[in-house]
């Protein structure tokens, strides 16, 4: 079965290519849900069925790390992984990313492949999403 993916980027180009190289790269998309900031990303993630999210750090409103800190406090970091894209490349940060429950940390630029083997690490290689016919998760609930 197919991955339903939240990509959250404030720039509309980056989640175009981010979708785009999802497909290129192989994995098996269902939905695809965009977001421009981290506000509207938990926005999504309390309507939407969510199998993984790909976020970037930088964004206005709400930036990537506060939407993580958001996610751990509503528990809903223990169970929809979160992959960090981003053109930082500071190792204290992706630690402390990591640290509070991120799965994988991918800089930009990034090839198919390496967006194929963060979602294979994260995800499991040919692992069934088991999404289709479930209720959106609210922020709290475990899927």
């Amino acid at each position: 079965m197919a991955y339903n993916v939240l990509i959250v980027d404030d720039s509309a180009v980056i989640r175009a290519v981010v979708s785009k190289t999802l497909r290129i790269a192989g994995v098996d998309v269902g939905e695809i849900f965009q977001a421009a900031n981290g506000k509207e990303a938990l926005e999504v993630m309390a309507s939407k069925w969510v199998d993984i999210v790909f976020a970037d750090i930088n964004m206005p409103i709400m930036t990537g790390i506060e939407m993580v800190e958001q996610m751990s406090i509503t528990g809903i970091l223990e169970t929809l992984p979160v992959v960090i894209i981003s053109t930082e490349r500071s190792e204290t940060r992706i630690e402390q990313l990591k640290a509070k429950g991120v799965r994988a940390y991918l800089n930009k630029p990034f090839t198919p492949e390496n967006l194929r083997d963060v979602a294979d690490q994260v995800l499991g290689p040919g692992k069934d999403a088991g999404a289709a016919g479930k209720e959106p998760s609210k922020p709290g609930e475990t899927p």
